[in-house]
């Protein structure tokens, strides 16, 4: 059996137990012997996760729901298989129902064409859905359900006292869970998202890649303010609310208009 190395009280990552890095983050949380699964990862990894479970002396029948944060393959693409094997349920925001039923390559990123990436994603059942201010119990344990979007529609983020287990909303380097139009990010919603983190009274970060940290408001607000800038950039596409690069060329076609220094030619 294995020494349990809980995080916070109730709450173990397995990847941080297991001492080496197998994919995103995975939390246990749990009372007593009934417990839950926030994100599994690959499937390849899944046998992994489930041995350190059974070395922590965790009864596999006592599971009783396995969480999505979102339908990104890196985080669930082993749901159904670990699904299978211990006989739970699933637990989404409404919004991840449809791309994890219908095991959507393209919404899940698991499909991306140009790079040359096809990752199989088995469709799920969904049997629960979650939304902002509801609560999953475990045991005597109350996570209170965020959700936070931005990085995708359905992000979903989980308060349990002082720690926010924060998905791909921020990571300590302040970087921040993809912008991808084609699954659903949204830069509005994502600052409003940091901004209530930041707000919050939270403590402790703890998210679903990388190291936990404490609530920094500084790194926030640099966070947010970058995000801010990207709606002004083309980089962005239509996930940008303007381009003023745009309408400085209108003003300066309409008035034949040459950087200073060089002479319209004749």
């Amino acid at each position: 059996m294995l020494t349990r190395k809980p995080i916070f009280p109730g709450i173990i990552e397995l990847n941080f137990q297991a001492g080496e890095v197998l994919g995103c983050n995975v939390y246990l949380v749990y009372d007593a012997d009934e417990w839950i699964l926030i994100d599994i990862g690959y499937e390849e990894t899944v046998d992994d996760f489930v041995e350190i479970i059974r070395q922590l002396d965790f009864p596999l029948s006592r599971c009783k729901t396995l969480v999505a944060t979102h339908a990104d393959v890196d985080h669930i693409q082993g749901l159904a298989k670990l699904k299978q094997l211990l006989k739970t349920t699933v637990t989404s925001h409404p919004n991840a129902v449809k791309p994890l039923e219908s095991g959507d390559t393209l919404l899940t990123l698991a499909e991306i064409e140009a790079q040359n990436l096809k990752l199989a994603m088995p469709p799920v059942q969904i049997e629960h859905q979650v939304n902002d201010g509801d609560v999953i119990q475990v045991g005597s344990i109350k996570l209170e359900v965020w959700h936070t979007p931005g990085h995708t529609d359905s992000q979903l983020a989980f308060r349990v006292g002082d720690v926010l287990l924060s998905g791909d909303n921020i990571y300590r380097d302040g970087c921040i869970g993809a912008i991808d139009a084609h699954h659903g990010s949204d830069i509005k919603a994502f600052i409003r998202s940091l901004e209530r983190i930041r707000d919050s009274d939270v403590q402790w970060l703890a998210p679903s890649h990388g190291p936990i940290f404490r609530n920094n408001p500084d790194l926030l607000n640099r966070t947010i303010e970058r995000l801010r800038g990207y709606l002004k950039m083309a980089d962005f596409g239509t996930l940008a609310e303007g381009w003023p690069l745009m309408d400085q060329w209108e003003e300066e076609v309409a008035q034949s208009k040459l950087p200073e220094g060089l002479e319209q030619l004749k």
